[in-house]
């Protein structure tokens, strides 16, 4: 199995916990899109595919990854082995990036049928909790408050976080996490 690293919008620089995440663990595949800064869907979407390579993954999202994530799951049902969903962004909010307007057409409705968990902060600016534990509901996932962090990215001051690693492994394991 693969695990797939999906950063959001400007693709998780150095001190992100992703970019922490892949210089540990030599076996993570960061997907790549043709732009970070101007994402496409469908762009975001083929990249993927590319890093899955026909091979069941389980994928590590953040923020507009998170989106993409849920899409290619519906996608490749049969290829979607898990998702970590890390605060993925409300897209009818008022901070969603106009530069990513196409992953508003994402459906957000109906269980993936897929182990999902998402993490959420208290304070993201991007979707506040009741957004992002509606998110998991709709999409039959986990939902995990893990308090006030932001956008539980570099500016949040994480490092290697930690209690993600935690979770990701508990996760795998298919342990039983709240939420």
């Amino acid at each position: 199995m693969r695990t797939i690293v999906v950063p959001g919008i400007g693709g998780s620089g150095p001190d992100h916990w992703q970019s922490h995440w892949e210089r540990s663990r030599p076996d993570l595949v960061r997907f790549a899109p043709t732009s970070w800064d101007e994402p496409d869907l469908d762009d975001w979407l083929l990249a993927l595919d590319r890093a899955s390579d026909g091979n069941a993954s389980l994928l590590i999202a953040h923020s507009l990854g998170c989106l993409a994530a849920v899409a290619w799951a519906r996608r490749h049902r049969t290829l979607a082995a898990g998702l970590l969903l890390v605060a993925p962004p409300d897209p009818e909010g008022p901070a969603f990036p106009d530069a990513a307007a196409s992953f508003r057409a994402i459906d957000l409705d109906g269980s993936l049928q897929t182990p999902t968990l998402v993490v959420a902060s208290t304070d993201d600016p991007y979707a506040s909790p009741a957004r992002s534990a509606s998110f998991a509901a709709a999409i039959g996932a986990g939902w995990i408050d893990v308090g006030p962090h932001g956008h539980l990215n570099a500016e949040s001051g994480l490092g290697a976080w930690s209690h993600g690693r935690e979770l990701l492994e508990a996760f795998s394991a298919g342990a039983r996490l709240p939420g």
